[in-house]
């Protein structure tokens, strides 16, 4: 077993029980928005939910021209799926939220929302001598914007009371590699919000919006490749966090609400784990970004205890 699982299955690739050709994790009739959907892993997940025949897809993404081509590939492969490419930039708060305005405008109603697009930069062993205005834009996108876009899709104006919508967070929140794989502040900045994400999960329950945080896997993407060799890891393929997302946007993994873990982890015997189960049901804070080495403290912890 991988020191990075709970199972004693470690995938390293799709399989039938999150394969978005599955009947039961189908996403006929839904809207699905996709962050940074015009490449790499983002690419492969919008395929994986046009392969659950999701009626419609929009892929935001800041270069116009590669979610145009990003689109016309995705055309000729599934035409029974309208595609539609929405240029934004989740940083910037006034272009988040026109995004939101315009499918407004236009009656879309967006059923789930996968937030893929992140900053990687800036890297370095010491976070120390970074310029602030470098560490701040990881923050402000992978925080601020990830935030702005979970509170837009929430709150949605067309949103019928009573509509069940899901939320998907692509999260490397729990990697840690020795020795520091020179990612600082990304990696501080994605757990932060999928920090915030556990928190919004105990304010909404599942029947309002699902929330599941998961860890892609390692994967060798255009932007990994100008930094790491390709002999360097043992890659995982795209198939498998895609497929993923797909099934964390559907009633099979409702039981995950508001955690945390790994593509890498087989989910059927996730659910078959007893231990697991009773871990989920009385731990809040279990597979969720928190301090390790605690206990869970709440605020009855500190109340003065009447004699």
């Amino acid at each position: 077993m991988a020191l990075t699982t709970l199972t004693n299955t470690f995938h390293h690739d799709t399989y039938p029980a999150i394969s978005s050709t599955n009947p039961s994790l189908s996403q006929a009739g839904k809207t699905v928005l996709i962050t940074g959907g015009g490449s790499g892993i983002g690419f492969e997940i919008v395929r994986s939910f046009a392969k659950a025949k999701a009626s419609r897809i929009i892929i935001v993404g800041r270069r116009i021209t590669v979610l145009e081509d990003a689109v016309a590939k995705l055309c000729g492969e599934f035409p029974n799926t309208e595609f539609i490419p929405r240029q934004g930039d989740i940083s910037d708060e006034a272009s988040a939220a026109s995004v939101w305005d315009h499918l407004n405008t236009h009656d879309i109603l967006v059923h789930v929302l996968v937030l893929n697009a992140m900053h990687l930069y800036p890297m370095g062993p010491d976070t120390l001598r970074m310029e602030r205005k470098d560490l701040m834009e990881a923050f402000n996108t992978n925080v601020g914007g990830n935030f702005t876009m979970t509170a837009k899709f929430v709150n949605q104006t067309l949103r019928p009371v009573g509509e069940k919508l899901n939320l998907v967070n692509i999260s490397t929140a729990g990697i840690q590699m020795n020795p520091a794989p020179n990612q600082n502040p990304y990696v501080t900045s994605k757990a932060a919000f999928t920090a915030l994400l556990g928190r919004i999960a105990d304010e909404h329950p599942v029947e309002d919006v699902q929330i599941i945080s998961f860890h892609p896997g390692v994967l060798y993407s255009e932007t990994v490749a100008k930094h790491i060799d390709r002999d360097v890891f043992d890659w995982d393929e795209m198939a498998l966090p895609a497929d993923f997302a797909v099934w964390s946007a559907s009633p099979e993994a409702a039981w995950l609400h508001g955690r945390f873990v790994w593509a890498h982890w087989d989910v059927d015997e996730l659910k078959a784990d007893k231990e697991i189960t009773k871990r989920l049901e009385q731990e809040t804070g279990f597979l969720k970004v928190a301090v390790q080495g605690l206990t869970e403290i709440s605020e009855t912890s500190f109340l003065k205890k009447k004699k």
